[in-house]
């Protein structure tokens, strides 16, 4: 049975018979592995510097990659339809990255822990930890493990790490890069300083097929998009000890990017004979810019307890404009002028004291603030015949100029509680109260206020030394993307320039169980590992009809419950018991279903883009006496059912094989030199769109079926690196 925490009615959940199989399996590699018990792991997994010694790492990615179950390890939660995780998450919360330097959090978002690894060279670093219990001392919560980077203490220490790379793609473009990082300390002094230029060039092949609802034939199109995209990265991230019990720490990072794009379509129409051919162009003038400043204080009284208090201030701000043309005998006719301005802006502001309760217990008490502010405008400009033209539109009439500022200030008080019930089993309890003002102006003005209550509970078991048992129960409320308030540009449709917003969207909610079950084979020969889920969905968010008199047209919105489930298993095994323990071999399959009611057909379907899985394979041998390895990474998605339905159209997604090979070897003057091929099986993207005219998909009559691929080819890259 699944039930709702808080509010709202229960649900009868009906057990899927493969989840059960799956399970069982899982208990079942539970009992074998029980009976192989070792007593020389721990909770916390270390490895010292010297483990990764024979294999010559550059970086800190590069020895994780040497060890057993990282992927698992690294791969955190939260994110995901209902979840506060991701990448794109306003305030910091107390999970996300879950990477920690030296046992602290970084100060950052674009510049957090995970984000730095491939910055530290290996030759900084003492020793790495794979935290797999909970504790008050952690500065990061909710994950399913914890990595800690451990560098060298020394009076002095410094290295300069250095790479050049240049890549290869498949139209013949060249894209040179490269970075540079100077890290060190200097008595109670550490540094880290890197500046990065990274090639980012895309160019998307496209060919679409279009057939009409009796099947004959409609048109041709053959695309062809390029974008340049090179990024630079400066960064830093400095600490002080003030004194033995407190601490400062500081961290930046600028990045400039310049995405400017052009693409080209010739549209063949298969309606007329002869076939009438007609040729598009677009130029995309694009700029985009970040910055992010973050620090925090830490003191630790006498008892042990700590005080902590951290800062974050980030700005994004994008600028595109799209002009569309048609060529005609005598040259061109411009048909599309669209643009679209965003500054988005953030600070966040949070404080926490922990202390412990007794030998076994630990309490956090904390506080975040956060502000967030969208100021965004787009401008679309059509040919008319009524209207008049205006520079402002790109020499077209104004067809759409919308304005809108969304401000947002939200508040986290928490309190986490740790208890060591004994030896083997600890728990982890959290109680969150997340209030926030969301408000805007411009074209629409809006305020709305909202609570929640967030509660978690997280259960780690050791039933022997080398079988973990993590089960939690946690409350989760996303937040929502201001994107979606106002009109945004529309990607990937030839028909549709902007989408439309929708101010009283509501936050996506979620209950979620899951439960793992580790194994860590003895002498660290591989991890293998079994986690079930099953996510009861509040308020789903997914397209809703906000038609006009005189236009059909949707938006995002909160089409009511569903629920998500599945299960994965992951194997990481060293093949020593073929005699190779020099060779790593990684695999992964994750197999999940969902549910949801369809707001235009009112029939059950999978959530939106929601696909049936995925496998991926990877494999590594390091050859130590030749200083040299090599490998490969293979990634395959489940076909078939991953739909996105929208008003007036319906969208059958489907991706390609994704595989990556590499050489690597220490030679000349002690630089590494890597070779990588990427997407060598040029795994397509694709996408079979059915329109209907006359109404939505419910009312109206199916039109047209569009069947269009692309991919974007075999990407070559050689890299040098060498550490001082």
């Amino acid at each position: 049975m699944s039930f709702r925490l808080f509010g709202g009615s229960a649900r009868a959940f009906s057990p899927r018979p493969i989840a059960l199989t799956l399970a069982a399996t899982a208990l079942i590699l539970a009992s074998a592995a029980s009976a192989q018990e070792s007593t020389d792991i721990e909770s916390t997994v270390t490895y010292p510097a010297e483990f990764f010694a024979q294999y010559e790492p550059y970086s800190v990615n590069d020895m994780l990659n040497r060890i057993p179950g990282i992927s698992t390890a690294r791969g955190g939660g939260g994110g995901g339809p209902g979840g506060s995780g991701g990448a794109n998450r306003r305030g910091l919360g107390a999970g996300g990255d879950q990477i920690l330097i030296n046992g602290r959090r970084i100060a950052g978002k674009e510049n957090e822990g995970n984000s730095q690894l491939a910055r530290i060279p290996a030759n900084q670093v003492q020793y790495i930890e794979i935290i797999r219990g909970t504790s008050g001392d952690l500065d990061v919560r909710g994950g399913g493990q914890v990595i800690n980077i451990v560098l060298l203490a020394a009076e002095s220490r410094s290295s300069v790490a250095v790479e050049l790379n240049t890549d290869r793609y498949h139209d013949g473009t060249i894209g040179p890069g490269g970075s540079i990082s100077l890290s060190g300390q200097r008595g109670a002094f550490n540094y880290l300083f890197s500046v990065e230029s990274e090639p980012r060039y895309e160019f998307r092949d496209g060919f679409e097929t279009s057939i009409l609802a009796d099947g004959s034939p409609n048109d041709l199109v053959v695309r062809k998009e390029y974008r340049e995209q090179d990024s630079y990265t400066m960064s830093s991230s400095m600490g002080y000890d003030l004194t033995a019990n407190d601490r400062i720490n500081f961290n930046f990072q600028m990045k400039q990017e310049d995405p400017p794009g052009t693409a080209d379509r010739v549209i063949i129409d298969q309606r007329v004979t002869p076939n009438k051919m007609t040729i598009e162009y677009d130029t995309i003038p694009a700029t985009a810019s970040a910055w992010e400043v973050g620090g925090d204080y830490e003191h630790t009284f006498a008892n042990s307890s700590r005080f902590k208090t951290l800062f974050i201030v980030n700005q994004n701000e994008s600028e595109s404009t799209r002009h569309a043309y048609r060529e005609n005998g005598n040259g061109s006719d411009k048909f599309l002028y669209l643009a679209n301005q965003s500054v988005q802006k953030e600070r966040i502001v949070r404080s926490s004291y922990s202390f412990s309760l007794n030998d076994t217990q630990d309490l956090e008490l904390g506080i975040e603030g956060a502000q967030t502010i969208l100021d965004a405008q787009l401008q679309l400009g059509l040919p008319s015949s009524t209207k008049p033209s205006s520079p402002l539109f790109g020499g077209l009439a104004q067809s759409s100029n919308t304005d809108a500022l969304v401000e947002e200030l939200r508040y986290e008080s928490f309190i986490v509680h740790n208890w060591q019930i004994n030896d083997r089993m600890s728990l982890e309890s959290t109680l969150l109260y997340e209030t926030s003002t969301i408000e805007q102006s411009g074209d629409v003005s809006n305020s709305r206020d909202f609570a929640f209550v967030r509660p978690k509970v997280d259960y780690r078991f050791d039933i022997t030394p080398s079988i973990q048992l993590r089960a939690s129960i946690e409350k989760d409320v996303s937040q929502l993307s201001f994107s979606d308030f106002t009109s945004s540009v529309a990607g990937g449709d030839d028909d549709q320039n902007a989408l439309a917003g929708n101010p009283e969207l509501a936050q996506e909610q979620s209950i979620r169980y899951e439960a793992n079950l580790e194994y860590r084979m003895p002498n660290d020969a591989g991890v293998l590992s079994t986690k079930v889920f099953y996510h009861d969905l509040i308020d789903v968010i997914d397209k809703v009809d906000v038609s006009t008199a005189t236009s059909i047209q949707s938006a995002n919105g909160n089409i009511g419950d569903g629920e998500r489930y599945g299960i994965e298993l992951d194997a990481s095994i060293r093949l020593g018991f073929i005699g190779h323990s020099d060779m790593l071999l990684t695999s992964g399959v994750q197999i999940e279903d969902s549910s949801v009611t369809d707001p235009f057909l009112g029939t059950d379907r999978r959530l939106r883009q929601a696909g049936r899985g995925s496998f991926r394979l990877g494999y590594r041998h390091d050859l130590t006496a030749q200083s040299m390895n090599y490998g490969f990474n293979y990634n395959h998605g489940f076909e078939g059912n991953r739909k996105a339905y929208d008003i007036d159209k319906i969208e059958d997604y489907n991706s390609g094989d994704f595989l990556t090979a590499f050489v690597e070897k220490v030679g000349f003057m002690g630089f590494t030199y890597r070779f990588e091929a990427m997407n060598i099986m040029e795994g397509e993207r694709c996408r079979v769109r059915n329109r209907y005219v006359g109404g939505t998909i419910a009312t109206g009559y199916l039109n047209e079926i569009e069947d269009s691929c692309s991919n974007t080819g075999i990407k070559y890259a050689i890299k040098i690196r060498g550490t001082f």
